[in-house]
């Protein structure tokens, strides 16, 4: 019995196995099933949705390439997160700091029709903090971001990035005080 690449039983490991043999349609399952996660990570981190779908695409696109670089030890999706992650910062020191009316987040907008004055400060406060993640030193800036914008369990940033859990407790731990020194105690991360 054959098993088709969109049947939920096929496992990652099953899945880079066939890609590593040549199959291209063998990724398509992870595609469909990562790329809202990856675009959503994107967007929380870049803040603008046309940039968001560009560094999404191309994630996936490094993620299919170097798929030989992924050992197994843990979920497929969480490596992509990653790469997605650090995607996303890589475009956004990139970026000018010039103002720019597309990094207010539509849901914003919708949600505080009513409000104007609260949609915008909650969105100058969220671009305050996403440049504050952004300005982390590394190992922190990823674990913070994988875990808050990449919505991560500790466990799954341990195993993305190979880390102990507690070392990854740690990251983030120290990561989120520095952030509220700089941001400030009113932008804490929850």
């Amino acid at each position: 019995m054959t098993t088709a690449w969109h049947d939920d039983r096929v496992d990652d490991r099953a899945i880079v196995r066939a890609v590593l043999d040549g199959n291209r349609d063998a990724f398509r399952p992870i595609v469909e099933r990562e790329a809202v996660a990856v675009y959503r990570t994107c967007l929380r981190i870049l803040g603008r949705p046309q940039d968001a779908e560009d560094v999404a695409q191309e994630a996936l696109v490094m993620a299919y390439r170097s798929i030989a670089s992924y050992r197994g030890d843990g979920a497929l999706g969480a490596w992509v997160a990653r790469i997605a992650t650090r995607q996303a910062y890589r475009r956004l020191a990139q970026r000018r700091d010039a103002a720019d009316i597309s990094t207010i987040p539509e849901p914003a907008t919708r949600t505080d029709a009513g409000e104007p004055l609260a949609a915008a400060l909650r969105t100058e406060r969220a671009v305050e903090l996403r440049r504050g993640v952004a300005a982390l030193p590394e190992p922190y800036r990823e674990t913070v971001a994988l875990r808050f914008y990449g919505d991560l369990a500790l466990d799954e940033i341990s195993r993305a990035t190979g880390r102990p859990l507690n070392t990854v407790k740690t990251h983030l731990r120290r990561g989120l005080e520095r952030l509220r020194d700089t941001v400030g105690a009113e932008g804490s991360v929850s």
